[in-house]
């Protein structure tokens, strides 16, 4: 497993999931699991955006040398275009969670099957199936080649 992925399972609080013999697919204990896990990656953003604003506010300064004025802007620059990622990243989750109350998450948006708890845990806002992601990503290297 990967460590982004062990690392919101422990933003989260949770082990692996661990599937009984013979579970159903998406019960409740598993959708709870997910919920848990969306919603900390989801307050864990949220609060890096807060404290990215407290931080410009406090490092907003008036350099007299060019030099660090350019330097100052260009991180905080990166910093913006890192939030707008993560402004993305949060209505995808936000979209994840929707799917969760509706019974529509786990499952492929291309054929329906099930993507699986290890693909999920290691990309909990998955919609593709491993096969249909795969597919997508060979049309899109065939459309820029």
């Amino acid at each position: 497993m990967s460590k982004a992925s062990l690392s919101l399972l422990a933003l989260a609080g949770v082990e692996p999931y661990k599937e009984k013999k013979g579970e159903e697919y998406m019960n409740e204990h598993q959708v709870l699991h997910f919920k848990k896990i969306l919603q900390a990656w989801h307050d864990q953003i949220r609060d890096e955006a807060s404290r990215t604003v407290a931080h410009m506010q406090d490092e907003a300064a008036n350099f007299p040398d060019p030099a660090d004025r350019a330097t100052q802007e260009e991180e905080f620059s990166l910093e913006l275009r890192t939030r707008d990622r993560e402004r993305k990243l949060m209505k995808k989750i936000e979209s994840t969670l929707k799917k969760l109350d509706t019974d529509d998450f786990g499952y492929c948006d291309s054929c329906g099957v099930e993507i699986g708890i290890k693909r999920l845990e290691a990309r909990p806002t998955a919609d593709l199936c491993i096969d249909c992601k795969t597919l997508a990503e060979i049309r899109e290297k065939q459309m820029v080649g």
